[in-house]
């Protein structure tokens, strides 16, 4: 093994030699079938710090399990993401004074392949720098043929079930991209906006009535007023008829329970074709209907001339403009309101009559909905399952046309006369229906919303339609793990689907995961400036190199300046390379069950210390058993030491913790659980145990071959229990171990070996109790050596009180280690009766080590030290609560923020009462 632990140097090399032994694909028998799909990535860039996030915790899943015997199968592949890929090629086009238009449909579908397989190259190999353990010998895309046959199977299957129709409605309309957009892909935020008050004059000259709007110039498709049928002021207007501004078209005045009585003037007026309230409204009382929009949301030909053309906005200014000459504008208040904009686009939407295809949901819904109640879907946590409930028990007909070209287009096809025929192809719609080829036919124009072929991610991938044995062995599959924001996108429709299609659930259990922020909590943001790539992460990346990164391709001088301001800021060092180890096991580490990730610098520095710890104790394994016998001999449980018994006991205790963290998906446990036990106990403990027995040459060769084979036994089995989250580092260290641990040369890789059960390794509680005895003796001493400045190496006379026969017969039998390790010059066991003098006290349970402190120490250098550290200490802590009085800061600052700066106090109070005792207490002696 090299001397330092280099990541670049191993993780290429390693991933290699997997994917050259086709080991992540499933083997031909196994204990069970276990089977995750990956939350497809969409091709319109490169993956982040969420992708990195699942991803470990499902590589974690698929190699703990791999381990189990279980013939695993991780699903992957990648998804057309209609829009959002339409949008970054448009983007291209722009640059070059293009639109598609320009191209036309067949050459700009030319230009969108082209662009994904750079992309999705790029992504697989980002998850291959991961250590994704997925087959990619069945790695899908969601507009490969085969799976574009499942898309038009369901779409005709649900169309013959009258599940899927074609109707006007209004929708979410995106004028920018000139697209219908579902309820999800719509982002509603509040923003500064006005309210303007205008008075329609009553037909009959008898007054007004005053209505206010967030949105003027939708009046002009105005067909009703409303009001509550009990508003006593305005009972004698129901069924008249206003005379509408600007138009001059005679609207009713209608009641309707919808209207709040109290809001505003208590009239409002009713646009059918541009609110979804007043197109339900318009609905119940059989309103005219009028679309004053164009796709780009202009004004078309069904308002008056002056208006037709202009821009939504323009048109909102001029109506105003024309009502206060004309007296109706009654007054202008500021109002906050909801503003929804398209997640792709960033523009508002617009409510739009548009034909659509539907997908009739509340059929699907039911059984999907029994499948949670029933048990067969678990969310973990169980919290996530009342979202899924409400979400569902609401659901609204599903809009699944898109007026975009990138994506599968809907297997329709219209006739001269607009009769429209569905089927799988144009060749099986004219047989079907007997249209000879003197039938002009053509098909829609409009694709599928990318996620009616996600819904079927789980089947489609297996082989469906086709009863294939990948569907027999792997559907359901096993867990889905994903982000909370996608549960209505994708997991609900998987299972509406998989019910649908399938008659079970596509899975078994939902994990769901929270998002990953900065350090204090903020959502990572470009303007930010906090976003971080994993593979800077990874590979380590200057700031300089950094900024270019993320500024590079923006048309915008301003905003490229913004974000090269936010990221220095943000990482002024940019980042050094902690290799994807440390960065899979700081992710396991995090992963609370259910909360929000806050990803800190500062931990993954932590767990690339754990790596380099773990790589240095392998060599001191390696080196001190080179050329020596370490295999198991007759007489060697016989020979093993207290520490080699202590440390298989311990091994045995976390294997089985492990575990029931894994199985729990307590990721962040396990992780914890697997930390300590590496760092602490076996690389703080026994390794430092070990050296006294193997450096003596007193020490009888079987005892040393016992603690040889504890040394490469445990290590071996801690690679094992470490390698589904850093499979890198111990698949490198492992194959330098497997000569020394007996293995079979049939096994070539890590993952091939079992899972560590603790059946393997012996429990003993009473070597364990005997070594905490050890342990406290030696912290003891050592805590007492911190405290007060004394040198490691300088000898420490100890004087023993309220000790029992059990305590001097234990030091008796570990003498050895304890002067080895303790280093004490001398061991005095006093009697009850005997005073000791000033000494510094450790506890072993009730026997009390006292060290005198008279000739160890320089009572006035120690002094002068412990003044300096308190006055440094007395000045921060002022700091700190000058800071928490101001109530500016206490007030502004997030909460997360404030708390961490009580904390600060809190802790640095603590230290300083800790320095004032040990200082009083050296003053005295």
């Amino acid at each position: 093994m090299d001397k330092s632990f280099d990541p670049k140097s191993i993780e290429q090399t390693q991933y290699d030699r997997w994917e050259a032994a086709n080991i992540f694909a499933p083997p031909a028998t196994g204990e069970a079938n276990y089977c995750i799909l990956l939350p497809p990535p969409n091709v319109t860039g490169t993956l982040h710090m969420g992708h990195a996030f699942q991803h470990t915790l499902m590589d974690t899943l698929i190699r703990y399990r791999r381990m189990h015997g279980d013939r695993t199968l991780w699903q992957g592949g990648t998804d057309h993401a209609g829009i959002a890929t339409q949008m970054v090629v448009e983007r291209q086009l722009a640059a070059d004074g293009k639109g598609r238009h320009d191209l036309g449909r067949e050459k700009f579908l030319e230009a969108v392949w082209d662009w994904k397989g750079e992309s999705g190259g790029t992504i697989t190999r980002q998850m291959r720098r991961l250590g994704d353990s997925m087959d990619w010998s069945r790695e899908r895309f969601t507009m490969d043929e085969g799976l574009s046959a499942a898309v038009r199977e369901v779409f005709v299957r649900l169309h013959e079930q009258g599940l899927i129709y074609r109707g006007k409605r209004l929708v979410n309309w995106d004028p920018v991209l000139h697209t219908a957009l579902s309820d999800l892909e719509v982002l509603s935020e509040e923003e500064a906006g006005h309210l303007w008050h205008f008075r329609y004059p009553l037909a009959d000259g008898s007054g007004h009535l005053t209505v206010a709007t967030t949105r003027p110039e939708t009046m002009l498709g105005d067909t009703a007023v409303a009001v509550h049928p009990e508003d006593e002021r305005y009972q004698h207007l129901i069924g008249k008829t206003i005379r509408l501004p600007l138009v001059g078209r005679e609207i009713p005045i209608i009641a309707d329970d919808y209207v709040e009585a109290e809001f505003g003037s208590g009239c409002v007026k009713i646009t059918p074709a541009h609110d979804f309230n007043d197109y339900a409204m318009g609905q119940r009382h059989d309103l005219p209907v009028i679309n004053i929009l164009t796709i780009d949301a202009s004004l078309n030909d069904n308002v008056p001339q002056a208006y037709r053309g202009l821009d939504r906005y323009q048109a909102r200014q001029k109506v105003v403009d024309d009502l206060d000459t004309e007296g109706l504008l009654e007054k202008i208040d500021d109002h906050k309101l909801m503003v929804p904009r398209g997640d792709r686009s960033g523009t508002v939407v617009e409510p739009y009559l548009t034909d659509q295809w539907y997908v009739k949901a509340g059929p699907l819904a039911e059984p999907a909905i029994k499948a949670v109640e029933d048990g067969r879907i678990r969310f973990v946590p169980e919290n996530w399952s009342k979202t899924y409930f409400e979400w569902m028990r609401n659901i609204e007909d599903w809009c699944i046309s898109r007026q975009i070209w990138w994506g599968h287009r809907i297997p329709a096809w219209y006739d001269t006369d607009g009769n429209v025929y569905v089927g799988r192809s144009e060749d099986e719609v004219r047989e079907k229906h007997g249209l000879g080829a003197d039938v002009t036919l053509e098909q829609d124009e409009d694709v599928l919303d990318t996620w009616f072929s996600s819904a079927l991610w789980p089947f489609s991938t297996l082989g469906w339609p086709e009863n294939t044995q990948e569907l027999k062995d792997f559907y359901p599959t096993s867990v889905l793990v994903t982000g909370f924001d996608i549960i209505f996108f994708w997991v609900a429709r998987m299972i509406m689907m998989g019910e649908h299609f399938m008659g079970d659930v596509p899975f078994r259990e939902v994990y769901v995961t929270g998002l990953i922020r900065d350090s204090e909590g903020q959502k990572m943001s470009k303007s930010k400036g906090n976003v971080i790539d994993p593979i800077d992460l990874i590979d380590g990346i200057s700031a300089d190199d950094l900024v270019a990164k993320r500024t590079r391709g923006l048309m915008q001088p301003q905003m490229a300046q913004k974000i090269e301001k936010a990221t220095r800021k943000a990482f002024p060092d940019g980042f050094p390379a902690f290799g994807t180890d440390a960065l899979r096991f700081t992710l396991a580490a995090l992963a609370t069950t259910g909360r929000d990730i806050k990803f800190d610098l500062g931990r993954i520095e932590g767990y690339r210390n754990f790596c380099n710890k773990l790589w240095n104790a392998s060599r001191f394994v390696l080196m001190n058993v080179e050329g020596h016998d370490c295999s198991a001999a007759a007489d060697t449980a016989e020979h093993r030491t207290l520490a080699d018994r202590w440390i298989l006991d311990r091994l045995a205790v976390t294997a089985a913790t492990a575990t029931q963290q894994l199985d729990a998906y307590r990721f962040d446990l396990a992780a914890q659980t697997l930390y300590e036990f590496t760092w602490h106990d076996y690389c703080d403990w026994y390794l430092e145990l070990t050296k006294p027995v193997l450096n003596d040459d007193a020490t009888p060769e079987a005892v040393k071959r016992a603690t040889r084979n504890t040394l490469v036994t445990v290590l071996e089995a801690l690679l094992r229990l470490l390698h589904p989250v850093t499979p890198f580092i111990t698949e490198a260290i492992w194959t330098n171990v497997k000569p020394h641990a007996g293995i079979s040369d049939d096994i070539e890789f890590l993952v091939q070996r079992p899972w560590p059960g603790q059946d393997g390794f012996p429990r003993d509680e009473t070597a364990t109790a005997e070594l905490d005895w050890v342990k406290d003796f030696i912290t003891g001493l050592r805590r007492i050596r911190a405290e007060m400045d004394i040198a490691p190496a300088k000898p420490l006379p100890v004087l023993v009180k309220n000790w029992t026969d059990a305590d001097q017969e234990r030091y008796t039998r570990h003498r050895g280690l304890l002067e080895f390790l303790a280093k004490p010059e001398s061991v005095t066991w006093l009697d009850t009766a005997d005073e000791a003098p000033e000494s510094a006290m450790a506890l072993v349970d009730d026997m009390q080590l006292l060290i005198p402190l008279a000739g160890l120490i320089d009572k006035d250098a120690e002094l002068a030290r412990l003044d300096k550290e308190i006055g440094k200490l007395d000045k921060n802590l002022e700091q700190s609560e000058q800071r928490l009085s101001n109530a500016s800061f206490v007030d502004r600052a997030p909460a997360d923020v404030v708390q961490k700066e009580r904390d600060r106090v809190a802790e640095m109070h603590a230290t300083r009462h800790q320095l004032a005792t040990q200082r009083e207490r050296i003053r005295t002696m």
